[in-house]
């Protein structure tokens, strides 16, 4: 028993040497381990330096990381206000435009009139000199017109209040109407005007495409010193392509897409004839892509030119909703309807009463005109109106044109109709048509009037 003692004892003496030999070696170990890593982290060794630069770094990104943010913030609140800005510009320009585009009817009203003294004083037997000054006069109307009209126009389209109101008529209704107007307007210049007619049915938005035909001859007559201009149609599988050809200089290959943008016009306009602000083509330009009619252009240099519109044909048993093409000229020995015939004006201003008054009365018409109804029969002794011609706007808390219209032809059944205004929307001319009513745009065209009231009194 002691010596199994004695033995337990010696075993565990070892044991406890070899436990304190091992943690002796264990903190020789860990002390050698804390100088190597307290040696490696001094300011002078690389890990530190590659520490210290990690921070800095760290710190760099941070900075320039608010900067960043900062700018970004400063960008933000510029581009907000830009927008701002940018915005309160084109409610501006909008504002701008709707203006023009509504005051329209002002605007013309005052031109409309002195239009038709105009036209009425050039009926007048005149001394020569006195007559050459009432044809300038009647020139620089029409300048103004022109140029006018061009300004409304643009401001129509820009502002977006400019919708086509298409349907089927014969293409004569349009063509024959400016073939007489620009017959004179050509012998004026010295030009000659062929036209080759057509009744061909076509569907489009009538007065649309009057602008733009009339553009074409306008430029026609312009442009060309000599020679002759052409207006007629040609037949084509997919429409009726309308043309109006000219013996001008024709247009450089260059310039031929430019001249349909704003403001720009061929080079070789001569002064004296090239009064315009150069928007004609770009209006054309615009009418064209509104009615969905593609304009083409042909042109040689020292030979012409020639613009078309390809217009589409009227769907197949569309009957022609537009009146029958005024005739320009009566037939031989064709007595003037005109003459003696009542009609009845309803305007509310009392300079368009008096220049219709002239007018009409130049023609031979016996008139009647007045603001209201009741001064119109007051005033007419019982005589049946021929024709009724009323402007659309009457004065505000009155009825429009077309009801006061419709009233009257209850009382007078089988009145022919024509509503005049200066108001291009395409419900309003819409809504006469629907109504069995002819409509004509300010400033009134005395030609295309008499016209018109040709053919409905001859019908």
């Amino acid at each position: 028993m002691a010596l199994f003692q004695l033995a337990a004892d010696s075993d565990t003496a070892a044991d406890n040497a070899t436990l304190r030999e091992e943690k002796r070696r264990l903190r020789k170990v860990c002390h050698a381990l804390m100088e190597r890593v307290e040696s490696g982290v001094s300011p002078n060794s690389a890990p530190y330096a590659a520490f210290e630069r990690s921070v800095l770094l760290a710190e760099q990104v941070r900075e320039r990381t608010d900067a960043l943010h900062r700018t970004l913030d400063e960008l933000s609140q510029v581009n907000a206000r830009l927008l701002t800005a940018n915005a309160e510009a084109e409610a501006a320009n909008l504002s701008k435009t709707k203006f023009l585009a509504a005051v329209s009817h002002d605007l013309l009203q005052p031109l409309n009139a002195a239009r038709l003294f105009a036209s009425a004083l050039e009926t007048h037997a005149l001394p020569d000199a006195s007559q050459a000054l009432v044809g300038h006069i009647g020139r620089s109307l029409k300048d103004v017109e022109g140029l006018l009209g061009t300004l409304v126009d643009i401001s129509r389209l820009d502002a977006g209040v400019l919708h086509a109101d298409k349907a089927p008529f014969a293409v004569s209704t349009l063509l024959d109407a400016l073939a007489e107007e620009y017959h004179q307007v050509a012998a004026v210049r010295g030009l000659t005007l062929h036209y080759v007619p057509s009744s061909t049915l076509v569907e489009s938005d009538l007065a649309l495409l009057a602008r733009v035909v009339r553009n074409f001859l306008s430029n026609a007559v312009r442009y060309t010193e000599h020679g002759h201009l052409l207006l007629g149609c040609r037949r084509r599988a997919n429409g009726l392509e309308i043309m109006v050809g000219d013996t001008g200089p024709g247009i450089p290959e260059p310039q031929r897409e430019a001249i349909f943008l704003e403001f720009r016009r061929a080079n070789q306009a001569q002064s004296s004839h090239s009064r315009g602000l150069g928007l004609g083509l770009a209006i054309v330009d615009r009418i064209s892509t509104m009615l969905d009619h593609p304009v083409m252009l042909t042109s040689q240099l020292g030979c012409g030119s020639i613009f078309s519109i390809l217009v589409p044909y009227a769907p197949p048993n569309a009957g022609d909703s537009s009146a029958t093409s005024p005739r320009a000229v009566l037939s031989h020995g064709e007595l003037d309807p005109l003459q003696g015939c009542v009609v009845w004006v309803i305007d509310d201003d009392p300079a368009i009463t008096e220049g219709m008054q002239a007018l009409l009365g130049s023609w031979g018409c016996r008139v009647r005109a007045a603001a209201t109804v009741s001064a119109l029969e007051a005033a007419s002794d019982g005589e049946r109106p021929a024709v009724l011609l009323v402007d659309y706007h009457l004065g505000e808390h009155r009825e429009s044109g077309i009801d006061l219209a419709s009233r009257l032809r209850r009382r007078y059944p089988g009145l022919a109709t024509v509503v005049i205004t200066a108001n291009h929307e395409a419900a309003l001319k819409r809504a006469a048509r629907e109504a069995g009513m002819h409509c004509l745009l300010k400033p009134l065209k005395p030609l295309r009037l008499k016209m018109l009231l040709g053919t409905l009194l001859q019908s």
